[in-house]
């Protein structure tokens, strides 16, 4: 069996940068012990396979794994980089089109258009936000801990909470940039801190950036629990912290929100937001860079 399979830079407006994305298209006849041996082949954080929708009012139907054979519902990066490569590959019905996907058994909307320079931009609805558990200040060095820093290096205006819009995470406030960079993660503590409080993956950010920058927060992701180190985009976290940052009045609500990261990984990426009372929206570009075939 051939199997064709593309590879995707999303949130980039250059090749090499943003973050990675493999993306196996008309992947029906591939199993789920399959699919799970390619996103480990291809060992990048997600790797996302377009199916036929089981919902009739679907556009398209997007399965999403990790390295470590975890399906992601969540949508994020995995999400966006299929409907950029969709764009891209003339897929779609019309310019500024608006879809619907299907992920798991949620059925989220899409819209697609061109910004100045031509270059295909998808905006996507994520869930409804939830705020979950906060952690105390108790717990304060134990988190640092976790994430090798020191507990200084914590924000003092607000603790550390699991949020989701589709994917629970843990959101750590930091001092500064400086202090986002400095964390060296102990994967065993992180992994047992984030399973104690229910959450699947860590956002370490900071919204004390310099004004001049033109985003609004600086994070990192790590994400031990599926295997992934670190992530140099993730749109299931940005999201997450996006509608904290309007919650608790950091950034007004319907104003557009960016988030840079990625840096320290020397692949910066720019996930921008919109916060609209329950609705949270999440939208970027990319660039489909590489394409192949499997030979299975």
């Amino acid at each position: 069996m051939n199997v064709p399979f593309f590879w995707v830079d999303v949130f980039a407006a250059t090749a090499l940068a943003g973050n990675p994305l493999a993306l196996v298209p008309d992947a029906d006849a591939l199993t789920t012990e399959t699919m799970r041996a390619i996103a480990r082949e291809f060992n990048q954080s997600e790797t996302t396979f377009l199916v036929r929708p089981t919902v009739p009012s679907a556009d398209h139907r997007l399965r999403s794994f990790t390295p470590g054979g975890f399906e992601v519902l969540g949508a994020g990066h995995n999400a966006m980089g299929a409907w950029l490569w969709l764009a891209a590959s003339g897929r779609l019905d019309e310019e500024g089109g608006r879809y619907v996907q299907q992920i798991g058994d949620e059925l989220l909307p899409v819209g697609v258009t061109r910004d100045a320079d031509g270059r295909s931009v998808v905006t996507m609805q994520q869930s409804e936000p939830r705020f979950l558990a906060a952690l105390g200040d108790e717990r304060r060095g134990a988190l640092a801990a976790a994430l090798g820093i020191d507990a200084t290096d914590l924000g003092d205006d607000r603790a550390a909470q699991v949020v989701s819009t589709g994917a629970e995470h843990l959101l750590v406030p930091a001092r500064d940039p400086d202090a986002v960079d400095a964390a060296q993660p102990d994967t065993a503590g992180l992994r047992a801190l984030l399973a104690d409080v229910g959450a699947e993956g860590c956002y370490l950010y900071t919204t004390a950036v310099d004004p001049g920058s033109r985003i609004d927060a600086y994070a990192r992701f790590f994400n031990p629990t599926v295997g992934i180190a670190e992530d140099p985009a993730t749109g299931t976290a940005a999201g997450p912290l996006a509608a904290l940052l309007v919650r608790d009045g950091l950034v007004h609500e319907g104003s557009p929100i960016t988030v840079e990261q990625g840096t320290k990984l020397g692949r910066a990426s720019r996930i921008g937001l919109q916060v609209d009372g329950s609705v949270v929206t999440i939208s970027g570009t990319g660039i489909v860079v590489a394409e192949g075939v499997l030979r299975l």
